[in-house]
């Protein structure tokens, strides 16, 4: 089963999070962490997300959409970052990511699993059920 490893913004890190030692630390010990992740056969992606100031979100309203640039006012509601795993369940990825390096202060991690094509049999058709070649991507945009 793939999982999404939500890493929540602080306060500090939607200002920027300056190279402090503190953050220069926090950043090895994910280094480290994702080494363990990769060697493990758990790790597909990660990446770090730039602080909300330079974001945009799009809201819709029936066929209108609003432009809403950032900052974000809930910090607790923002990604800083995310990870992409392989576990074979929710067991396994709870087991990883309580060994996590914690953030400079408090943290929060939210892991949700992803809709697999297994899990879209009533909503698909069997055709885009099918496996893809090498190189192309299905209809639902699964390599």
């Amino acid at each position: 089963m793939r999982v999404m490893v939500f890493v929540k913004a602080t306060d500090d890190i939607e200002k920027g999070m300056p190279p402090t030692p503190e953050a220069l630390e926090a950043f090895a010990a994910m280094d480290e962490f994702t080494e363990e992740l990769v060697n493990a056969g758990v790790f597909i992606a990660a990446a770090g997300l730039k602080p909300s100031v330079e974001g945009k979100r799009i809201a819709f309203d029936g066929g209108s959409r609003t432009v809403i640039d950032g900052p974000f006012a809930e910090t607790r509601e923002l990604i800083a970052g995310f990870s992409i795993w392989e576990v074979k369940d929710m067991d396994e990825a709870m087991a990883w990511a309580k060994r996590c390096p914690p953030p400079p202060g408090k943290g929060e991690i939210e892991i949700r699993p992803f809709f697999e094509v297994a899990d879209l049999g009533d909503f698909i058709t069997p055709e885009e059920l099918s496996t893809p070649r090498d190189g192309e991507r299905g209809k639902l945009g699964v390599a």
